[in-house]
């Protein structure tokens, strides 16, 4: 999985005046979790915008004085009216733990009943993973190559890697629904 490098500063004070300063000089306060102990630091919200606006998954490579540590991201908070980032807290990665991370879900492949004049209608674009950093997906793959139309792709029908998706199997990925232009040409030749 791709690693993105961010440097954060650590925190003396921690609470709402020391947070409110930092955002006026541009950086984020964050926690780190998951370790022997919580890192309370800042890190500038121009490095946290290539891992937070992307569609993609992916881990970060914190460094705070010189120590180096991998985590993801875990949960952010935003002002409900400017989208302000006001908050990260990461989560601490070890190698012989498992994590959950939701994954995008990449469609490949040409559905038969699209070219018939079908609409593909992706349902989920991402699904809950879980397994060890190592064998974290960057996407799972699904091929709609034998879609026709009216057929689903449940998450029950994905190739198994070595994770495990915590979605209900039965919940739908994508389908290949009949758009108005071929129900017409149906009722029109069911008419003759």
């Amino acid at each position: 999985m791709k690693t993105i490098a961010i440097s954060g500063s650590p925190r003396e004070n921690v609470g709402k005046r020391d947070a409110k300063e930092l955002r006026y000089e541009g950086k984020v306060p964050a926690v780190l979790y998951g370790g022997t102990e919580q890192q309370h630091f800042a890190v500038l919200a121009t490095d946290l915008n290539e891992a937070i606006y992307t569609p993609e998954a992916n881990f970060l490579e914190i460094d705070i004085n010189g120590t180096k540590t991998k985590a993801i991201i875990k949960e952010m908070q935003f002002h409900p009216l400017t989208d302000l980032l006001l908050h990260v807290d990461f989560l601490q990665l070890f190698d012989e733990k498992e994590i959950l991370m939701e994954i995008p879900i990449k469609l490949t492949g040409t559905s038969p009943g699209v070219k018939m004049g079908g609409k593909l209608v992706q349902k989920l674009r991402n699904l809950r993973v879980k397994a060890l950093p190592a064998n974290m997906p960057q996407f799972v793959e699904v091929s709609i190559a034998k879609l026709e139309v009216g057929n689903l792709f449940r998450v029950r029908d994905i190739q198994k890697g070595n994770y495990a998706i915590t979605n209900t199997p039965e919940d739908t990925i994508a389908s290949v629904t009949m758009s108005r232009a071929l129900k017409q040409a149906e009722q029109a030749s069911g008419k003759k």
